[in-house]
């Protein structure tokens, strides 16, 4: 009679925690939805258009330079700044009526453009954007600081400001993919 108690209760442990996986796994994805949700597309990003039934208008490209990608049936496509819903929704009125009753179009970010880290860490340069990406952890990538690094005159210049103001950020500040990130020198 001890055992069916301990099978239960080891039962139910497993059950709890197959829930949690589950739960964990469908949450995980809307995180990283949310946090690209606001994210405005720019030139070097990788993006996947899929329109779902439609195996000749899924195209896998780099935005260029100008802001622009070449999509079939609608030509030269100005994206830069729109997010993932305003490209979606661009592409599906640009389909509708004229190619495709009810087109079906899917947006995904498949790789970020880079940031960029210079001064007083050990490699600096052009490193990939992950989401989440902390000044901190920008300067893990670049091998960390040199021994004259100040962690307290940590300057980024933001890829989407227009007047390249330097701001002054701690190492918990996010990161946006384009913003470059210089590391001082300090004194003592």
């Amino acid at each position: 009679m001890t055992t069916a108690p301990e099978s239960y209760g080891s039962k139910l442990k497993l059950a709890i925690s197959a829930f949690i996986l589950a739960i964990t796994a469908f949450i995980a994805p809307l995180a990283l939805a949310d946090s690209t949700a606001d994210y405005g597309l720019g030139a070097g990003d990788k993006i996947l258009i899929n329109v779902y039934g439609e195996e000749d208008l899924t195209v896998e490209t780099e935005i260029s330079e100008s802001g622009k990608v070449n999509y079939p049936f609608l030509g030269e496509l100005y994206i830069q700044g729109l997010t993932v819903a305003e490209l979606e929704e661009r592409i599906t009125s640009g389909l509708r009526g004229r190619y495709l009753v009810k087109p079906n179009v899917h947006v995904s970010i498949l790789g970020y453009r880079p940031f960029y880290i210079y001064g007083e860490v050990e490699v600096p340069g052009g490193y990939p954007y992950q989401p989440g990406l902390t000044v901190g952890k920008a300067a893990a990538l670049a091998k960390g600081f040199t021994e004259r690094a100040s962690k307290k005159k940590i300057y980024v210049v933001r890829a989407n400001d227009s007047s390249q103001k330097p701001l002054k950020v701690d190492l918990n500040d996010k990161l946006q993919p384009g913003d470059v990130v210089t590391v001082e020198e300090s004194f003592f």
